[in-house]
């Protein structure tokens, strides 16, 4: 075990077991549940909350306290190209590639005007 240790290895045997089996697990736990639970029950209904919950939280985290580049953005710039996110995903009969390519299309192109 010790020639583990000293291996150039290690930290590929630690990705192994610490980012891929920890999980797996729970990732088999959720197809076996999910063959049980029906579409409609509580449980189902509390786990998409909580999903759309953590996805809204990043979006805002994203929106409101940016790191990197995007912190160089102005607030109302990255607001409108949410707004307009919106607008296009609405307009394009609620296609969300189309929402987010019409988000990205305002937020680099009023970065580039302003530039």
């Amino acid at each position: 075990m010790s020639e583990i240790y000293g291996s150039v290895w290690w930290p590929y045997v630690m990705i192994l077991v610490a980012g891929f089996l920890a999980t797996e697990c729970w990732r088999w736990i959720g197809v076996f549940a999910a063959g049980r639970l029906r579409d409609d029950s509580l449980v189902f209904a509390w786990v998409r909350a909580v999903a759309t919950a953590l996805v809204a939280g990043i979006i805002a985290r994203l929106i409101l306290f940016p790191d990197g580049v995007l912190g160089d953005v102005p607030m109302w710039l990255r607001l409108v190209a949410v707004a307009g996110g919106v607008i296009g995903y609405k307009l394009s009969k609620d296609r969300l590639i189309l929402g987010i390519l019409t988000a990205e299309v305002v937020l680099i192109g009023g970065w580039a005007v302003m530039s």
